[in-house]
């Protein structure tokens, strides 16, 4: 029976970017499964993308990841822009507002899911302390006094003395665990798809519709953006089912113009949008992380930069503890104070990102029309009132007092 210090069920941006921390500042032996291996990038851009934040980049870049992802397409942006289609208020950040306060000369970036996870699979194959198991997914697993037993339905099964979920919201860890799980259902599906533009602006640019929010991503082309279009289920089975050149004059006249005239250049998916939160991240040998403990509304863009830092922060633990573990205990490092303290941190920071985005989503929620000229108010005096706004832009950038120590410049 093959033996290993970490199982992380689930080989994923998180999945990967964990086992890759883990082994950056430890020495234990990790073992990842997951069956869908990495393909090819196509020459269109692919359509599901991540907003990386600087939190984030500063993580791939000290994991020596970041130079693989960049050497293949991303998309750096300087501006957002944010507005209410009512025409009562917006908001605009610019990076160079911040220049005195951080080392960054971005506010974020924008990639496809896809470059990220290749080029993170390419690190963790050259590291001959993780190993891959792609060929079965999992079909068991059971606890020992000190070890989690994994069983395949023909590979032979395998042990840890710790046991990592990070296999996406439907989590199949959490449900073998039965882990108990909050959640709400947004009434909100997600559309994206891959459109063409006049010109992006290096910026990122969301609109406020009576329905939901409108957001356009800039992509490694001027005129490429990827876009996610939060709406009623109703609203969004009708988006899909309009001709090719219907959807893109909606959307045209949805950001008033502003990105010039929208084409539609993929297929459109949609997906529901559900708020969950896990109880507790932790239960026995097994943590949850990433979507696998938590999902938010896409409205912000901190999904995935929330689980970026989850393995980050476990990651950092463990080495903690790692370091503590005496000669005649070889497995202290499986502490459970402190993997109370790790589940209480990202839980905090996960109910915190949970709530901004409730706040957020209630505050655009159409109601009068007096209400919508209170909202328009605000937002125009919050635009021209520059702590406030950096200390959102700070907020967006994810630069926070607890952050990992992977998560923070190298100086």
């Amino acid at each position: 029976m093959q033996k290993f210090d970490v199982l992380i069920i689930g080989g994923g941006m998180v999945g990967l970017t964990l086992a890759i921390a883990i082994r950056k500042l430890t020495p234990l032996s990790v073992a990842i499964v997951d069956t869908l291996l990495p393909t090819d990038l196509a020459d269109e851009p692919e359509v599901r993308v991540s907003a990386i934040n600087s939190a984030s980049q500063h993580l791939f870049a000290n994991l020596d990841v970041w130079s693989l992802i960049d050497a293949q397409r991303t998309q750096p942006y300087q501006h957002m822009h944010v507005w209410d289609k009512a025409g009562y208020g917006q908001l605009n950040f610019d990076i160079s507002e911040l220049k005195n306060d951080i080392d960054s000369e971005q506010l974020g970036w924008i990639i496809e899911n896809k470059v990220i996870r290749n080029a993170l699979w390419q690190k963790a194959q050259l590291d001959d302390g993780i190993t891959l198991f792609t060929e079965e997914v999992v079909t068991n697993v059971a606890m020992g006094d000190s070890e989690v037993f994994a069983s395949f339905a023909s590979h032979p099964p395998i042990m840890a003395k710790l046991l990592v979920g990070a296999d996406g919201a439907n989590s199949w860890v959490r449900q073998q665990m039965d882990m108990p799980l909050a959640f709400r259902d947004y009434d909100h599906h997600a559309v994206v798809a891959t459109v063409q533009c006049q010109d992006h602006q290096n910026t990122a640019w969301q609109v406020f519709l009576p329905t939901g929010p409108l957001a356009f991503l800039p992509l490694y082309q001027q005129d490429l953006c990827s876009i996610v279009f939060s709406t009623s289920p109703q609203d969004a089975q009708r988006v899909v089912q309009l001709d090719a050149e219907a959807f893109a004059k909606e959307l045209t006249a949805a950001s008033d113009g502003k990105l010039g005239k929208i084409k539609l250049l993929s297929k459109r998916y949609t997906h529901p949008l559900t708020m969950r939160l896990a109880h507790d991240f932790i239960k026995q040998r097994v943590v949850l992380i990433g979507d696998a403990a938590h999902t938010i509304h896409p409205l912000a863009g901190q999904g995935v930069n929330l689980g970026l830092l989850d393995a980050a922060a476990l990651a950092q633990v463990l080495a903690e503890q790692v370091s503590e573990q005496s000669e005649h205990s070889q497995s202290a490092w499986v502490n459970d104070k402190s993997l109370q303290a790790f589940s209480r941190w990202r839980r905090s920071e996960a109910t915190d990102m949970i709530a901004a985005m409730e706040a957020i989503k209630q505050i655009f929620t159409p109601q009068n029309t007096a209400s919508n000229i209170v909202r328009g108010i605000g937002l125009s005096l919050l635009d021209r009132f520059s702590p406030a706004k950096n200390q959102l832009m700070q907020q967006a950038l994810g630069h926070k007092s607890n952050l990992p120590e992977l998560a923070k410049q190298m100086r």
